[in-house]
């Protein structure tokens, strides 16, 4: 049975984020914490480095914790990018940085062997979402208790998603009706599908400050104590 004074909605103690920002990934920066974003997604390469701990191999992976690293890919072949080696005229991984962990060596060695499977930038099993390719500010200003909070959010997260980065700051948000202007949001919209536009663009254009209009969102407390 629905719990009383909450809004219809997701079971936030099962609920997972499909998008994560910049900024986000950013603060995943240490090796037994180690995010990146590459090709649009956002990876944990925490269980790598904890299983390899120690190796040298690992330290270009260490070195660029938290950061995007599109750059080491082809977008066509979503593979590490390639180069034709002038010593042996074979294709090559490029790693600018130094050969990292399952990237066979220049040179046949035995003390390398391929029998780890997939390569770690290969499929889904250190994925946690997609990368926000673009955020957005709003504010959140609870009308109950005159609280109010800036997020940073991805622009195409829905409402359901924003509420559930709001919920370190308020845990009961989903007890809530969100209104902006005086109309109740679509929880399964994003913010422009709400009509609420990101006006930076036209800010940047008239060469205006875009952080002195920051859109508001007001939440109204459901108060249904007295309903059985």
């Amino acid at each position: 049975m629905p719990r009383r004074g909450l809004v219809a909605g997701p079971d936030f103690e099962n609920f997972r984020r499909r998008y994560f920002t910049p900024v986000e990934v950013a603060q995943h920066n240490q090796p037994d914490d180690l995010w990146v974003s590459y090709l649009g997604s956002v990876y944990d390469l925490t269980p790598l480095a904890q299983k390899h701990k120690g190796d040298l191999l690992l330290k270009p992976i260490v070195e660029v914790a938290g950061q995007d690293i599109s750059h080491w890919f082809d977008p066509k072949t979503k593979d590490i990018r390639m180069y034709i080696d002038p010593l042996t005229g074979a294709q090559r991984y490029r790693t600018p940085r130094g050969r990292f962990l399952h990237v066979p060596p220049q040179l046949p060695r035995s003390d390398w062997a391929n029998d780890f499977g997939k390569p770690w930038w290969q499929g889904t099993r250190y994925e946690v979402g997609l990368l926000s390719a673009q955020t957005r500010n709003i504010r959140i200003i609870n009308t109950l208790t005159s609280q109010e909070h800036t997020l940073e959010v991805g622009a195409l997260e829905s409402m359901w998603e924003i509420l559930h980065r709001y919920l370190p700051y308020n845990a009961h948000a989903a007890s809530y009706t969100w209104k902006y202007e005086g109309k109740n949001l679509n929880m399964e919209h994003t913010l422009e599908e709400n009509g609420i536009r990101d006006e930076e663009e036209e800010f940047d254009y008239l060469n205006m400050d875009g952080t002195l209009h920051t859109p508001a969102i007001l939440l109204y407390f459901n108060d249904d104590l007295t309903e059985l």
